[in-house]
């Protein structure tokens, strides 16, 4: 029970950092109509520029502040240079521009910091444990980022439900022919949005960076899971993929801890160690083609423009 609950925790972990990811992802596409490909990418420069700014400063705080400023301005700066001529092009020709990106920043850090896998170690009042409940006790850094992934949900949902940006952006992601028609900027507006998906991309590397290896091509190892996560939980809902990347984390985590022993209570060893790995990540896929089967638009889909 107790490991069960454990994982549980792992699960709500990965779920967050997914979150974060997503939510930058799910507000690009619903509102610019851009398929970014590059998303996993600001995804790795922020655990890059995390690690490189903590060993500059030796403090861990500013280097999470310097680097979330820079992925915000490195994302503004992609908008402007690369993005915005995309706009009016057909999503083929996104995803080609786009995979060339994943391609630039890929070889890019590997110039700057080297195709070796960075780690980084946290600072010692992030380290050690934290009791949850009587007899179960977890490692603080994955509960921080437990809570700070729930807080930034929360800080997000009241952007979009409760400010006059949120307004606009609700109003882009339904109908951005008018919103640009009623006297909106609305190509300030989507270099905001952009900028604001980077800087979450951003902050979901830089509290990954720890807990994994930082190394070149590490965002297209949790892209497609994120568009999972998106196409779950409704494009351009934020409660969607919320709620979605909670779901995917407990799925993925849960599923690679506990089915390979389930089957092994009724399939041999041997067959149960080639079959558990193999159906466990398979199993967010097979959630996807279920959710898809009953609700094509999602969990939570957006309405239509």
């Amino acid at each position: 029970m107790l490991l069960v609950l454990e994982q549980a925790l792992n699960g709500l972990q990965y779920g967050v950092t997914l979150f974060l990811m997503a939510a930058g992802l799910t507000l690009v596409f619903g509102i610019m109509n851009l398929v970014n490909l590059a998303h996993g990418s600001l995804y790795m420069v922020g655990a890059y520029l995390a690690t490189t700014f903590y060993q500059w400063t030796g403090s861990f705080l500013a280097g999470v502040a310097l680097a979330l400023a820079a992925t915000l301005g490195l994302g503004i700066l992609l908008e402007i240079v690369a993005l915005r001529t995309l706009y009016e092009r057909d999503h083929l020709d996104q995803v080609l521009a786009t995979f060339g990106l994943i391609l630039f920043f890929n070889e890019l850090v590997a110039i700057l910091w080297g195709r070796a896998a960075l780690y980084t170690s946290l600072p010692a009042w992030l380290g050690g444990h934290v009791p949850v409940l009587p007899g179960v006790r977890y490692p603080v850094y994955r509960a921080v980022v437990i809570v700070v992934g729930l807080a930034v949900a929360v800080l997000l949902w009241g952007l979009v439900a409760r400010t006059r940006l949120g307004m606009l952006i609700r109003a882009g992601a339904s109908n951005r022919t008018m919103v640009a028609a009623l006297g909106v900027n609305i190509r300030l507006l989507y270099t905001l949005v952009f900028g604001l998906g980077a800087a979450l991309a951003g902050l979901a590397g830089l509290m990954a960076g720890p807990i994994y290896a930082v190394q070149p091509g590490m965002g297209e190892q949790i892209l497609i899971q994120v568009f999972v996560v998106i196409v779950i939980g409704g494009i351009g809902s934020i409660r969607g993929a919320l709620v979605a990347a909670i779901i995917v984390g407990m799925v993925d985590t849960l599923g690679r801890a506990f089915l390979k022993p389930t089957l092994a209570t009724f399939l041999s060893p041997s067959a149960a160690d080639s079959a558990g790995p193999a159906l466990a990540s398979m199993l967010i896929y097979l959630l996807m083609a279920v959710v898809l089967l009953f609700r094509p638009q999602g969990l939570f889909p957006v309405r239509a423009r």
